[in-house]
């Protein structure tokens, strides 16, 4: 079941829901350097800022794309409140991502529960 819940979501995501919310000002992007293509790959997403950094939950852990080409190159960007920073992006497998998404913002972290399969923390050093 999950590796169907997988192919669906991101089917979902990669075809409806990215391009139409990668179009909206202010939506939170990350851009990732594709890992094959060397191409900037930007993902709608959820999170919070707090402080010099930038919290996230990936859904599907290491299967999702954008944590693959993190895998490649930590290096990344982040849009947030329609200005980009640059960072360094940090998987954390050791932190509990069901207590970290009782801190980020609800919507996002619900969808992000109910879908996900392989969560995955994230921390964005922020470096501007």
């Amino acid at each position: 079941m999950s590796d169907r819940r997988f192919r669906i979501t991101t089917a979902f995501q990669r075809y409806v829901a990215n391009p139409v919310t990668r179009l909206m000002p202010f939506q939170t992007l990350l851009e990732t350097t594709g890992r094959v293509s060397g191409q900037a790959r930007r993902t709608p997403l959820g999170g919070k800022r707090v402080g010099d950094s930038f919290w996230l939950v990936s859904e599907f852990g290491v299967k999702s794309q954008y944590v693959r080409n993190i895998q490649a190159d930590p290096r990344v960007r982040v849009r947030i409140g329609g200005r980009w920073h640059h960072g360094t992006a940090h998987l954390l497998p050791d932190d509990d991502p069901v207590a970290r998404l009782r801190t980020l913002p609800r919507g996002n972290s619900a969808a992000v529960k109910a879908l996900g399969t392989q969560l995955l923390t994230i921390r964005v050093d922020l470096t501007d």
